[in-house]
Order: structure tokens, then C-alpha cells, then sequence
């Protein structure tokens, strides 16, 4: 039985080591939080019943606060995948009161990639840079042989 115990005490490891891992990034709300946001409120009234936006912009002649939240799933060392995402909008009228209140979730949007760090060149043209340099060698000059 001693020699039988370390064998199961290994297994259990390996097979806890595989379980599902799940990993919240973001704001994470209650549905009494979101209710508590009621057309006619204020940007500052909505801050301290949500918290800090994760991003603001304009729009027409109004704003608009996002919170935004997501729920990954990851097995051991594989690539996780994201299964639940959640935005709150919380949109503003001129007068910087709310207008009204929307939640979007991962079917309403496209996945994209936040932090690739590249910006796509007008028309498409991804010439490196070398060939941006060296691209009219050996071609007829207008002036000179």
C-alpha cells in the first residue's frame, strides 16, 4: 500500500495540472450596479456607482464611457480562448447626463487585435523598407544617361 500511495499522489497532480482555467480580466458588475444608472445622471454620479471607464469618446455632441470586460478559458499550457465578453456603454447627452445604457457582448462585435502595433500602409502597400529605397534602381532616369 506505502509504495501504491506516491503513484496516486503523482496521477493526482498530473490530472489536476490539466484542469480548465478560468481567467476574468476587466470590470466585473453586478446587475443591481448597472441598474443603479438611470437616464438624467451625471458623469460623476456614474463614476462612483461604476468606477473608472476603461475608455471614453465622443460622439456627435455627446460622450460616451465603456467598460469593458472578458472571460478566458485556458487547459494547461494551451492557448486560451475567449469565451464571454462584455461591453457597457454608457452614452451622454451634451448636457454630460445620461442618455441611456447599452451592454454589448462577443456576438455583437468582430475580435481584433488590440495590441499588434501596426498600422496598415494607404492602399495596402507593405513594402519593406528596402525596397522603398532601392525600388527605382536600374530604371531610366528623366534626367541624366
Amino acid at each position: 500500500m506505502r509504495a501504491l500511495m506516491p503513484v496516486l499522489l503523482a496521477a493526482m497532480v498530473v490530472i489536476s495540472a490539466c484542469s480548465e482555467q478560468i481567467t476574468k480580466h476587466g470590470h466585473l458588475f453586478r446587475e443591481s450596479d448597472i441598474a443603479q444608472v438611470q437616464p438624467g445622471m451625471g458623469q460623476e454620479q456614474v463614476k462612483l456607482v461604476l468606477g473608472t471607464p476603461t475608455t471614453t469618446t465622443t460622439y456627435g455632441n455627446g460622450s460616451a464611457y465603456y467598460y469593458i470586460s472578458s472571460t478566458e478559458k485556458r487547459t494547461a499550457f494551451m492557448k486560451g480562448n475567449e469565451v464571454d465578453r462584455q461591453v457597457l456603454a454608457v452614452y451622454f447627452t451634451p448636457n454630460a447626463t445620461v442618455d441611456r445604457v447599452a451592454n454589448y457582448g462577443l456576438k455583437d462585435g468582430k475580435v481584433f487585435d488590440f495590441v499588434s502595433r501596426t498600422t496598415p500602409a494607404p492602399g495596402g502597400n507593405e513594402d519593406g523598407l528596402l525596397k522603398q529605397l532601392f525600388r527605382n534602381l536600374g530604371t531610366k532616369q528623366i534626367f541624366g544617361d
